[in-house]
């Protein structure tokens, strides 16, 4: 299959792959509605605001950098959205239409994400997105889906500060990684002091920002450095200096992109081994497909705080493990964003079914409550904020690329986009 049979949503006939989404179909059906079918649902009343729906199809667009220093974390979002779509159509698709999709390149730059959304939505008419990964795209395209009703399903970590009626978040917001990562670093590891370093953008510094509240304000603890570099930035011999120089207990890195593979590289190169665990380094921007540009060996000893790791054991994990790999390759690695991006098409076909049509106005009013126990991650339910109780995981880097798990919280952790005091 070629890659432009991908774009343009494409599959082969049923072969070894298709069988295996076939059982990981099989297993997932004997807790899901069973496949609709479209007469029961005429096309004329599931869909009466003019989206890309007929008989027999519904069209959603897909919508990330395949291209520029973004690549590297978003290329696993697009994978794991067509897994996720492979798999809805081979139970049946949604109120008994084959899902087709229209992916646009966002390039990892901010007003070509606003031009490809404002495509999607008013020529394309898709029913939704699946996209985005920097903050700063996501703001960017937030006033095109508001100002056409469109619905984005943005599987980012971010900083949060943000809830709007037009987005579904299914990655962690700031009370459910950052603090709760601060939090753990401090109980568990006697941190006193940090050293806040990110890309310059908005999510590294608002979250800096939040950390800082939490270090200083709640916990009485004390920041030694701030430092913020240009997306795609690889000189970072400077700053290792200085934190070398300042000796912090904590070096708190939210470097993203391309840019990490010359961080890290460079930082093992001055002689701080992170498995000495002096200073610590904890991250909640690097997860395994990161990893795959920066070489395991050079992160090894690492902490990362999020809600997923590739190693969680599992069996909804262990099938979506299989299934991915078997799409994509045996060689390819899965992080927490891109579990979060698979979530995306399934929390929007049971939103749809709940709701019994397209609309999106339907469609938002069905989302809150909406359940899905077939996460890789584990049960996760939309909160009426938009956004999902989700568990909070600290996972330690290994050599070989991937993460121990090295702490989960025992429940679900409600989402809390406005903490107070924190604004």
């Amino acid at each position: 299959m070629s890659d432009n049979d991908k774009t343009r949503g494409i599959f082969p006939p049923l072969s070894r792959r298709g069988m295996l989404l076939g059982s990981a179909a099989l297993s997932a059906s004997l807790f899901m509605p069973k496949g609709l079918r479209a007469q029961d649902y005429p096309t004329a009343q599931v869909n009466t605001s003019g989206l890309a729906v007929t008989d027999d199809t519904v069209t959603v667009g897909i919508l990330h950098s395949v291209t520029g220093t973004m690549a590297i974390s978003e290329t696993g979002s697009v994978q794991a959205e067509k897994l996720a779509i492979d798999q809805i159509n081979a139970q049946g698709g949604v109120l008994g239409r084959k899902i087709q999709f229209i992916q646009e390149d966002g390039a990892s730059d901010w007003p070509t994400f606003a031009e490809k959304a404002r495509k999607l939505l008013v020529n394309d008419k898709v029913a939704s997105v699946m996209g985005c990964w920097t903050s700063a795209s996501r703001k960017a395209v937030l006033p095109v889906f508001e100002q056409y009703n469109g619905m984005l399903y943005y599987p980012t970590f971010y900083e949060g500060l943000e809830q709007s009626p037009n987005v579904i978040y299914t990655g962690q917001e700031a009370t459910q990684q950052i603090i709760a990562g601060i939090d753990w670093v401090t109980n568990e590891k006697g941190a006193k002091t940090f050293y806040l370093l990110g890309s310059d953008y908005i999510w590294p510094r608002t979250s800096n920002k939040i950390a800082r509240k939490h270090i200083e304000d709640k916990l009485g603890l004390k920041v030694v450095g701030e430092e913020y570099y240009p997306l795609g930035h690889t000189q970072f011999n400077s700053v290792i200096n200085k934190i070398r120089l300042r000796k912090p207990d904590v070096i708190y890195a939210i470097v993203v992109g391309g840019s990490n593979v010359a961080f890290y590289k460079q930082l093992k190169a001055a002689g701080i081994d992170m498995t000495e665990e002096k200073p610590v380094l904890l991250t909640i921007s690097v997860t395994e497909d990161e990893i795959r540009g920066i070489g395991g060996e050079n992160i090894e000893g690492a902490y990362a705080c999020m809600k997923y790791f590739q190693s969680l054991q599992n069996e909804n994990n262990d099938t979506f493990v299989a299934a991915f790999k078997d799409m994509w390759g045996s060689d390819m690695v899965i992080g927490d964003v891109t579990q979060a991006a698979y979530l995306g098409p399934w929390l929007w076909k049971l939103a749809v079914e709940k709701a019994g049509s397209f609309d999106v106005d339907k469609v938002r009013e069905a989302s809150p409550d909406i359940e899905f126990p077939q996460a890789p991650e584990g049960y996760v339910r939309i909160h009426e904020n938009h956004h999902l109780w989700s568990r909070t995981r600290v996972g330690r880097a290994k050599a070989d690329g991937q993460y121990e798990v090295v702490f989960e919280t025992e429940d679900l952790v409600e989402p809390d986009p406005f903490p107070e005091g924190y604004q």
